[in-house]
């Protein structure tokens, strides 16, 4: 039985500690801004998440694509000549195309070379639970599993994944058509911040409102702790985007003073998720029981 290969794509904001740790590579969508086109590259520093974040707060608007078909044909080219079965787990249809194209280049590449073995998963999420779906693949697949194995294992618990995440501003919820003009004027002007989920269908939308930062950071912490599950035995996972550290270490405190976890990591979210949601968002990733809430019923 041939290794499995996870592959996954920029929208997982997997750093490149995750990356290595769990032995995982991604297929590069791409940031456009000012005409120039550049790959969302996961392995950034914190100077060019700072330079991202930087242009966003001047009121530009970073433009992103899916993973191109080249790129796809790139990487599972490679893969495939070391030998491996690959699955691609990817960002939510909801939200991208990118498994779609995925499946066109798998099908197109297992036709050519006999005996190869592409699937392509949509993980139901994005950001770091996108991440974390290909992280439990990971460490399920270096036990010996099959790609099929893999794969039953993925569409069984990839709706376990709980994200809670708020804005600083609805500003560049705006400008990538997630939220309307009025109300992201109102919105900031009485100062509401959505608390953003992924829900059953990988949609992420406004669960619900709340009056205030500090209240919406208390808000996403209280809700991981009450439908995780086993959170003494987890990592859980805190992004950012370019949050200052005055903001981010007490953040990070709490939640260890409320969740009585194994570990916490902290990271950013990445160019590609950070070009919607916009610069100081702040979200916290866990497991637990499947997630049933659908946004609209």
């Amino acid at each position: 039985m041939k290794k499995v290969k996870i592959l996954t794509d920029s929208c997982s904001d997997l750093s490149k500690e995750l990356l290595e740790k769990y032995d995982i590579d991604y297929l590069r969508m791409n940031t456009v801004y000012n005409g120039i086109t550049k790959p969302a590259e996961l392995t950034w520093s914190e100077d060019e998440a700072h330079e991202l974040y930087n242009i966003m707060r001047k009121g530009d608007r970073i433009l992103t694509t899916q993973v191109p078909m080249d790129e796809f044909d790139r990487g599972f080219r490679k893969y495939l000549k070391e030998g491996f079965d690959i699955v691609y787990i990817g960002c939510s249809l909801k939200q991208s195309s990118s498994v779609n194209t995925g499946c066109v280049v798998a099908k197109k590449l297992m036709d050519e070379i006999p005996g190869s073995n592409i699937i392509c998963i949509d993980s139901l999420n994005a950001c770091l639970g996108e991440g974390i779906v290909a992280i439990e693949a990971a460490k399920f697949a270096a036990t010996g599993k099959s790609a099929d194995e893999v794969k039953d294992y993925v569409l069984k618990n990839r709706k376990t994944i709980l994200e809670f995440c708020t804005v600083h501003s609805l500003d560049s919820l705006r400008r990538a058509g997630r939220v309307k003009g009025p109300a992201a004027f109102f919105g900031n002007l009485m100062g509401v911040k959505p608390i953003i989920i992924a829900d059953k269908n990988g949609e992420q939308a406004a669960f619900k409102k709340v009056k205030g930062r500090q209240n919406s950071l208390k808000e996403i912490v209280s809700l991981l702790k009450e439908s995780i599950v086993k959170p003494e035995q987890q990592t859980i996972y805190v992004v950012h985007a370019d949050c200052s550290k005055e903001e981010l270490d007490p953040f990070v405190e709490l939640v260890k003073s409320e969740i009585p976890c194994k570990e916490i990591y902290t990271g950013y979210i990445g160019p590609i998720i950070g070009a919607s949601i916009g610069p100081d968002a702040i979200c916290v990733f866990g497991i637990g029981n499947e997630v049933t809430f659908a946004i609209g019923e």
